[in-house]
């Protein structure tokens, strides 16, 4: 018997908690997603009870009905019909999903977007880093000597030394700045000129670099006495690139929005970089020194004032300081005590901090399902055992939060534990399995080891319910229902598709009825260089602009002869009627649509006159570009006569 498609909207509509308790709907190929107000409205066995759905799953804040290829988008439209909801796209759903998450989950979030894309450099990195340091303080072994060691300590110190780097090219594409400026932003940061930020408070490294005899870290004074510039770079900063590069990506779309087109090209990326270099060194930079000198002294004395207390709270909040990008200035801490001439108490308080963290990541990697999150969370284990912990906390432990702060518990517990034992070291710069070799009490180090890294581990196995794909597995594994397995297998074929629609090639559609040309056959020399992008000409038969695929308005020029949109796959789209036709001021363009509407294939954008055009001494031929892929291939299929909606490129 065929699916009663309204029938079933009607339920699912009804069940989900109406009107009042929905803020946006959309579907792909299988799936009707939603958005609710209040998913703790839902009853998900009723829902997963309606006939036509195959199963339901949260994901990232989305109510996900499976229905099925072919029926789920006619489902869609009697539910848009019932609920007078309009339609949205996928984005869009994922979009009001996000909002929905409290502010610290949406920065959470977006640390991770940061991160996520640069793991494989700071995983290998991390474990290097720790080999190379365990093996370079083996007694008798003179490796730190070796030309051996230089080398791959150099290969090994490359991403933590330009991490400002890495993280501001990552942070650029996640707020949608041009990622060349932003890798000048981070280059800044860790500028040759400017003294390494891990000597800060290093009075012999200060003295040596700029052949000073004070000690004093030296200034820049641009406005006099007014926000002096403290001459140092931010090696191991993340916090202050993220907040730099955020601030560079708005300043820079605005300036593209407000500049000239004429002069854009050089005067929006110089503004940019000189803005936003300004600001991160007379504010941004200073907020966070200012901050290393409080956390420092603070540190101090706690864990040389008062004892045991004082362990737990550095044991818990070490990790936090990673976080910051702080925790480099503790060995000022360390090559203190050790010049009074008494052991090094505060190697255990930082190794029983990491080792929480390794132990917190090694349980996310045996307990989650996803073979993603495994291939990532135990090598970064592994790198944390060593002292080297930016993978695990980044890359795993602060993406799901509850493992993070499971690991600031077992490092408070194993930091007081270190405390107690009244145990040291004779050396800094090594944490973790390393410290063995620098460790006044082995036998007792290794019980600081194993509780530190046995709490986070224990606390994490029992409270961290792992992924929303693996709520899913863990509970077909246990109940071995065929009910539950038909559902485990209804998502998978879902999470399938949809990485098979992702990586399926998309169309883009002629928009104006004419003669497509090359992009290097644009009489232009910017366009037909390729400088803005890769694309077609248009010489133009008629005098309307259609949207060449489905999408959203994202910029609409004041002069209204181009216009921006944002189409499949992410990629940016630039339609440009006529050429310096900037120059007619709006003359002869009308415009059919505004910034932030969402757009259908073939939908009017906008009007033109040719006759204008020319009679003001422009051509008219049109550049339909591709600004900004993304990570996608462009091609630009066979030039021709094409009329509206002929295939003219393909984004792979």
């Amino acid at each position: 018997m065929a699916l009663d498609y309204k029938q079933c909207a009607k339920e699912i509509y009804e069940t989900v908690g109406k009107r009042e308790n929905l803020v946006s709907a959309a579907h792909c190929a299988t799936r009707l997603r939603l958005v609710t107000v209040d998913n703790s409205k839902v009853d998900i066995k009723k829902l997963d009870n309606i006939e036509g759905v195959k199963g339901v799953f949260e994901s990232n804040g989305q109510l996900q009905i499976i229905i099925g290829t072919g029926t789920v988008n006619k489902v869609y439209d009697e539910f848009l019909a019932v609920s007078g909801m309009s339609a949205a796209t996928k984005d869009d759903v994922k979009a009001a999903a996000a909002k929905k998450q409290p502010v610290w989950k949406r920065m959470l979030k977006t640390v991770g977007d940061v991160f996520v894309p640069i793991l494989p450099a700071i995983v290998a990195s991390g474990l290097m880093m720790g080999i190379v340091e365990a093996l370079g303080k083996v007694p008798g072994l003179g490796f730190v000597d070796t030309d051996w060691y230089a080398f791959l300590d150099m290969v090994a110190n490359t991403a933590f030394a330009f991490l400002p780097v890495i993280v501001a090219i990552s942070a650029a594409r996640v707020f949608g700045g041009n990622i060349f400026l932003g890798a000048v932003v981070g280059l800044l940061m860790v500028h040759t000129s400017l003294l390494n930020g891990w000597n800060v408070g290093n009075a012999d490294a200060i003295n040596s670099f700029f052949g000073i005899t004070t000690g004093e870290l030296p200034q820049w004074h641009l406005f006099g006495d007014i926000l002096p510039i403290n001459r140092s770079g931010y090696q191991g900063h993340v916090i202050p690139v993220i907040i730099a590069i955020y601030f560079m990506s708005k300043l820079e779309a605005w300036l593209h929005k407000h500049v000239p087109e004429m002069i854009d090209l050089f005067v929006t990326p110089l503004v940019t970089v000189f803005v936003t270099a300004l600001l991160t060194f007379t504010i941004i930079g200073p907020i966070f020194s200012t901050a290393e000198t409080y956390v420092l002294s603070g540190a101090k004395w706690l864990v040389t004032s008062t004892y045991g207390i004082g362990a737990i709270v550095m044991g818990a909040l070490y990790p936090v300081t990673v976080v910051m990008g702080l925790h480099h200035m503790y060995n000022v801490i360390e090559a203190g005590m050790l010049a009074e001439g008494g052991l090094n108490i505060w190697m255990p308080i930082a190794t029983a901090a990491n080792f929480a963290q390794f132990g917190a990541c090694l349980a996310v990697g045996i307990k989650t399902h996803r073979q993603k999150t495994k291939a990532v969370a135990i090598p970064s284990a592994l790198s944390a055992s060593l002292g080297i912990t930016e993978p695990a906390i980044f890359g795993v432990n602060l993406r799901f939060m509850k493992p993070f702060v499971c690991g600031m518990i077992g490092g408070a517990v194993g930091a007081f534990v270190a405390s107690m034992m009244k145990i040291g070291a004779t050396a800094y710069g090594v944490t973790g399995i390393p410290g063995y070799l620098t460790i006044n009490n082995p036998g007792l180090y290794t019980i600081v080891l194993l509780v530190a890294g046995g709490v986070a581990f224990t606390l994490v196995m029992f409270f961290w319910k792992g992924e929303p794909a693996d709520d899913a597995a863990v509970e077909a594994e246990a109940e071995k229902s065929a009910e539950a397995e038909a559902e485990e297998k209804a998502v998978e074929e879902a999470e399938a598709e949809d990485k098979a629609e992702d990586d399926s090639p998309a169309t883009l559609y002629n928009p104006i009825k004419g003669n497509v040309i090359a992009l290097k056959d644009i009489p232009d020399q910017t366009f037909a260089a390729g400088i803005l992008g890769e694309g077609v000409g248009i010489e133009p038969e008629e005098e309307t602009v259609y949207a060449p695929c489905d999408g959203q308005v994202s910029m609409v020029f004041d002069t209204k002869h181009a216009i921006g949109l944002t189409g499949p796959k992410g990629v940016e789209l630039l339609i440009h009627v006529g050429l310096d036709t900037v120059d007619m001021k709006g003359d002869g363009f009308d415009i059919c649509v505004k910034e932030g509407d969402s757009v259908k294939r073939g939908d009017k954008l906008m009007t033109f006159s040719k006759k204008k055009i020319t009679a003001a001494g422009h051509s008219t031929t049109t550049a339909f570009i591709v600004s900004d892929p993304g990570d996608c291939e462009v091609t630009a299929l066979e030039p021709g006569k094409k009329a509206v909606g002929d295939e003219v490129i393909t984004i792979k």
